[in-house]
C-alpha cells in the first residue's frame, strides 16, 4: 500500500509540495455498483472504485494572478509531486487568469475530514434486487418484457486549499430506468426515477405505470404537427428547466446574448416571467436533493470559477412567484455585472404551489389533449430566445375529456423554456424525478407536471 493513501493525505502532502502563491487540491475519491437487465432478466451486475485528484496552481504576477489546472486519475503517493509541478507550470505559463480572486479563507473546516471515503457497492440494492425480481415475474406473466438499469454512485470529495480550507462532501447519487416492451416490440414505454440510496423506489409500482401505458398504446391514432393542449410530466418539466438554468449566466445576460438580457441593456432581473406563482430555486440542504454545500470548481468557465472552491452556498431563488430573481454569478461576474454573488448549486426545484397528479390532471381535462412520457435529443436553436428543439419519446398519448383513448406518433417540438413558463396555465404537485435528457449529468430535482394550452408541435417524427 502506498505511504500515502488517505485522500485527506493526498491533499495535506499535494499542499506541503506547492511552491506557489496559492494552491487548490480536490481529491474525488469514487465508488459505484449497477445492475442492468433485459427481456425480465438480468444480464450483469458489477462495482468500481476510482480516485481523481484535482490540482489549481495560481501565480501572482505584475498583471495579475494566474492558474494552472491539471487532473489525474488513480493517483498515488509516487504521482504527488509531478503533478503539483504540472500544475505549477501551467499556471506560470499562463496569463493573467480573467476570473482571479483570492482564494477562499475562513470557511470552518468538515469535522470528517480526515475520515476514510464513503463507500457504495451492491448492498445498496439489497431490498431493490428482490423487488425487481418480482416485478419480472409480473411483467412476464402480463406479456411484457422489461429492460433497463440501476446505478449508484457515491463520491467523496476532499477540499483542501492553501488558505487552510479543509472540506469534505459524500454525493450519493442513483438513478434508475425501466423501459416496457410489448413482445413483438411495436410498443414502448419508459420510467426512471431519482434516488439517494434505492431505499425509495418501488419497481411493482413502475412496472403497473408502465403496463397501464403499453395499454394505451393498443389504439393507434395518428395526428399531424401543431399547436396542442399538453401535459409535460415532471421529467420533460426537468430537462427543460435544466437547460434553462444552464443558460442563466449573469455576465451573458448583461452582454446581450441570452432570452435575460434586456433590450437596450441591462438584464430581465425582476421581470414577471409566469403568471402562476412559479418559484424556481436551488438548495444544497433540499430533503432528499441534498448536494454539495460549498462550490466544487474542477475547471473555471462561464458558469463555475476553480478560484470560488470553497465558497459556501445558499438556498437561492432563481424565479420567486413568477418574477426572475437570481442569475448565476461567480465572484467574479458578480463584481463585473454588479449583481449578487450566486453560484450554481447540484439541484433545481420548481413549485407552483399546485396539488393535483399527473393522473388527476389527465382526469380534469377538458377536449383533447396530449400527455408526454419524456423529451430527449434537446438542442438550442436561438440562445436570444432560449427556443429549444427535441424530440417525444417512448409514448405520446390523446386525452379527450380526462380519458386516455390511444397513443399517438411521436413529434418534433420547437420550445422555449422560458416561453413555456409564461403560457403554463396549470402547475400541479411537484415530486422528484430523472430528467431523461440530462441525467447523466443533472439528477437532483423536484418539478411539477405543467398544462401547456399550445405547446409547438413543429413536425411528426417516426422517432420512438
Amino acid at each position: 500500500m502506498s505511504r500515502v493513501s488517505k485522500p485527506y493525505e493526498i491533499v495535506e502532502r499535494a499542499l506541503e509540495l506547492s511552491t506557489t502563491d496559492g494552491l487548490v487540491v480536490i481529491a474525488d475519491e469514487h465508488s459505484s455498483a449497477n445492475l442492468r437487465w433485459a427481456g425480465n432478466a438480468l444480464t450483469t451486475n458489477g462495482v468500481a472504485r476510482g480516485r481523481t485528484l484535482t490540482v489549481i496552481a495560481t501565480v501572482d504576477g505584475a498583471q495579475g494572478t494566474a492558474s494552472g489546472v491539471v487532473s489525474r486519475s488513480a493517483v498515488t503517493a509516487d504521482d504527488l509531486e509531478p503533478l503539483v509541478r504540472a500544475a505549477e507550470a501551467a499556471a506560470r505559463g499562463a496569463g493573467p487568469a480573467e476570473d482571479a480572486q483570492p482564494l477562499v479563507s475562513g470557511v470552518p473546516s468538515s469535522p470528517d475530514f480526515t475520515d476514510a471515503p464513503a463507500e457504495t457497492g451492491s448492498e445498496v440494492f439489497a431490498d431493490f434486487a428482490p423487488a425487481l425480481g418480482d416485478a419480472f415475474a409480473r411483467a412476464r406473466s402480463g406479456g411484457r418484457e422489461l429492460y433497463g438499469f440501476a446505478n449508484h454512485e457515491l463520491t467523496s470529495t476532499y477540499l483542501g486549499t492553501s488558505t487552510g480550507l479543509r472540506l469534505r462532501h459524500d454525493q450519493p447519487t442513483g438513478t434508475l430506468e425501466l423501459n416496457a416492451k410489448s413482445p413483438d416490440r411495436t410498443r414502448s414505454a419508459w420510467a426512471g426515477r431519482s434516488t439517494r440510496d434505492f431505499k425509495d423506489v418501488d419497481p411493482a409500482a413502475m412496472d403497473a405505470e408502465l403496463a397501464q401505458r403499453l395499454g394505451w398504446a393498443e389504439r393507434r391514432i395518428e395526428l399531424p404537427a401543431g399547436r396542442y393542449e399538453t401535459l409535460l410530466p415532471s421529467t420533460a418539466v426537468a430537462d427543460l428547466l435544466i437547460y434553462q438554468l444552464w443558460s442563466s449566466t449573469a455576465r451573458d445576460a448583461v452582454e446581450g446574448r441570452t432570452v435575460f438580457s434586456q433590450p437596450g441593456g441591462g438584464t430581465r432581473l425582476g421581470e414577471t416571467l409566469a403568471p402562476l406563482p412559479l418559484t424556481l430555486r436551488s438548495d444544497p440542504h433540499a430533503p432528499g436533493l441534498e448536494s454539495a454545500p460549498f462550490v466544487i470548481a474542477h475547471s473555471s468557465g462561464d458558469s463555475a470559477s476553480v478560484f470560488d472552491n470553497g465558497l459556501p452556498l445558499a438556498p437561492t431563488d432563481w424565479i420567486r412567484e413568477g418574477k426572475l430573481e437570481r442569475l448565476t454569478t461567480t465572484r467574479h461576474s458578480a463584481a463585473l455585472t454588479g449583481l449578487p454573488v450566486a453560484p450554481a448549486i447540484d439541484n433545481l426545484v420548481l413549485d407552483g404551489g399546485g396539488e393535483r397528479s399527473l393522473e388527476e390532471m389527465v382526469a380534469a381535462t377538458t377536449g383533447r389533449a396530449l400527455l408526454l412520457t419524456c423529451l430527449w435529443y434537446i438542442r438550442e436553436v436561438d440562445p436570444a430566445t432560449l427556443l429549444l428543439t427535441g424530440l417525444t419519446r417512448d409514448g405520446v398519448y390523446l386525452v379527450e375529456d380526462g380519458e386516455v383513448v390511444g397513443e399517438v406518433n411521436n413529434f418534433r417540438f420547437n420550445e422555449s423554456p422560458v416561453d413555456l413558463l409564461s403560457r403554463a396555465s396549470e402547475a400541479g404537485r411537484t415530486e422528484k424525478t430523472l430528467p431523461r435528457e440530462w441525467g447523466d449529468w443533472f439528477t437532483r430535482a423536484a418539478m411539477p407536471a405543467l398544462r401547456i394550452p399550445d405547446f409547438n408541435m413543429s413536425s411528426v417524427s417516426q422517432g420512438v
